[in-house]
């Protein structure tokens, strides 16, 4: 029996070869519009809908495939001797292909200008309806909404002269998955669209769509379930865009743990290294080659290193490789790995390389590969804020005190507050010569976190006298100042705002110490 095919699409990828496939089956070709006519200019026999239906496409071409002749052929069922009865009494014939993707409303609506009335016209209907019709019907119409899907429906035509019921199934899934995330773009918009004709920044209801990447063995604990999801549309270098090179399959806490040390080690223009252990970096280091910047992150917290994700903003080398390999570490990411890197770990089976292809242009591009919003459930609501992408300038800095931080000072505070950035509050970070001294996280008391940097940096035999030091939030007393300069410290940098600000300054100033604001703050928790 011979098949109709219905082809009605917004991006016309691969469209005309796939029609061409579908004629020489012996497939009857229906169409519309503009893929009707680039049909017909190709050479191949197709008939418009308005023919097939007997009724004109009208309004600016808003209806044409809203017809029962249209919808009839899509939602009859053939095993149903009543369906089959009605297409005859009523003349309609069965579509047993759908090919359909929809107006660009999601593109349309990225463009800078887009008005209003841009976007309203970019909401496709009678696509939406067809698609529907043809994926609720999914046992008797092959239905298709992306042009990936084109070639293995055209082979098993070949082989077969139909569709498997799986395909159909996938395709169905796939058709109103398309159709959930194409609702979900409109309903954003025009929840964020204002009187004024401005967008919010956070729409009246927020609908997010995410495609599962796996299931994960377990959650953050071994009694919970859990699976990783990624955006629609992930950002390049973004952490889902990585490829596993080898080792076992990764864990909800590898995930979470290294997508903490990813995005602190993209932050840095040097060859960085991070070293992440409970989603607080232990170590982190630049220098001129990723060895040497593993060696200096290393030396922070030798003790915590141990069975940790390290990252990378560099390729991988041998000698990097070689260090690293002498070290317990349970994933390792980096933009690539050489072959002799690739060959080194081989013999470490358990060790999870991960790749993830940064972008070309250098610095800037890989920020740009970063979450615009960042959320959190809290019971059975969700908190959605802007997220803390903020790139400390060297002009933004005040000093405060009496006494001016050097230049390399200058580069120590910079280094020391993009890491702190990436440490749970409250954060206490001493820096010097381009790596991390000493790292206080999570504390209750800032007092603490300062306490416990220093024992980190004595435990692991590094001296505090000159370094510089990063509070992610300002001193709301003179105490953990005070601490810090026991410690050693000569520079402070921090935000700034408390309403002791003058005390902190004059213990700074008292205790001979350097201090900078920069006006904002970092709380991570």
């Amino acid at each position: 029996m011979a098949l109709t095919a219905l082809l009605s699409v917004s991006d016309k990828t691969g469209i005309v070869d796939f029609a061409r496939s579908l004629h020489g089956l012996g497939c009857t070709l229906l169409s519309t519009g503009g893929t009707a006519k680039l049909l017909q200019e190709s050479g191949l026999p197709v008939t418009e809908v308005a023919q097939h239906t007997g009724f004109p496409e009208m309004m600016d071409g808003r209806v044409k495939t809203l017809h029962p002749t249209i919808h009839g052929g899509l939602l009859a069922r053939s095993d149903l001797p009543e369906h089959v009865a009605a297409m005859q009494q009523h003349g309609i014939t069965r579509i047993d292909i759908l090919a359909v993707n929809l107006y660009p409303f999601e593109a349309t609506v990225a463009k800078p200008g887009c008005t209003l009335e841009d976007a309203i016209e970019n909401i496709d209907i009678g696509g939406p309806a067809m698609v529907r019709s043809a994926a609720k019907n999914w046992k008797d119409v092959t239905v298709l909404t992306d042009a990936a899907q084109y070639p293995q429906v055209l082979a098993e035509l070949l082989a077969h002269g139909k569709t498997s019921d799986a395909t159909r199934f996938a395709c169905s899934v796939a058709a109103f998955n398309r159709i959930a995330q194409y609702d979900a773009a409109i309903s954003n918009y025009l929840s964020a669209y204002q009187a004024d004709g401005t967008l919010s920044e956070y729409p009246a209801q927020l609908n997010s769509s995410f495609v599962k990447v796996q299931d994960l063995r377990y959650g953050e604990n071994s009694h919970q379930s859990a699976a990783l999801y990624r955006d629609l549309h992930p950002a390049p270098g973004s952490l889902v865009t990585g490829k596993q090179l080898q080792g076992k399959e990764l864990s909800y806490n590898n995930i979470a743990d290294a997508d903490a040390a990813w995005e602190c080690v993209k932050s840095f223009e040097a060859p960085a290294c991070v070293i992440v252990k409970h989603a607080n970096p232990c170590g982190v280091a630049v220098a001129a080659t990723p060895a040497e910047a593993y060696s200096k992150a290393f030396q922070t917290d030798p003790t915590s290193a141990f069975g940790g994700i390290i990252a990378f903003n560099r390729p991988v080398d041998g000698a990097a490789a070689a260090l690293v390999a002498k070290q317990f570490v349970e994933v390792l990411m980096a933009p690539s790995f050489t072959d002799e890197a690739r060959a080194i770990f081989a013999g470490k089976a358990n060790v999870r390389l991960l790749e993830i292809a940064l972008p070309l242009g250098g610095h800037t591009p890989w920020l740009q590969g970063r979450n615009a919003q960042d959320s959190k459930r809290v019971g059975s609501g969700l908190l959605v804020q802007t997220a803390d992408n903020h790139f400390l300038q060297r002009d933004e800095l005040k000093v405060v005190t009496q006494l001016q931080p050097t230049a390399q000072q200058l580069d120590d505070l910079m280094f020391a507050w993009t890491v702190a950035q990436y440490v749970k509050s409250n954060a206490i970070v001493f820096c010097g010569g381009g790596m991390t001294l000493g790292v206080g996280a999570g504390q209750m008391s800032r007092v603490d976190s300062t306490k416990i940097a220093a024992i980190k940096a004595a435990n692991a035999g590094l001296a505090l006298k000159g370094s510089v030091v990063a509070s992610d939030a300002f001193f709301p007393f003179r105490d953990g100042l005070d601490v810090l300069a026991d410690a050693g410290a000569s520079c402070v940098i921090q935000p700034g705002g408390s309403m002791r600000d003058e005390e902190v300054i004059a213990a700074a100033n008292e205790r001979g110490i350097a201090m900078v604001f920069t006006g904002v703050r970092h709380f991570r928790h």
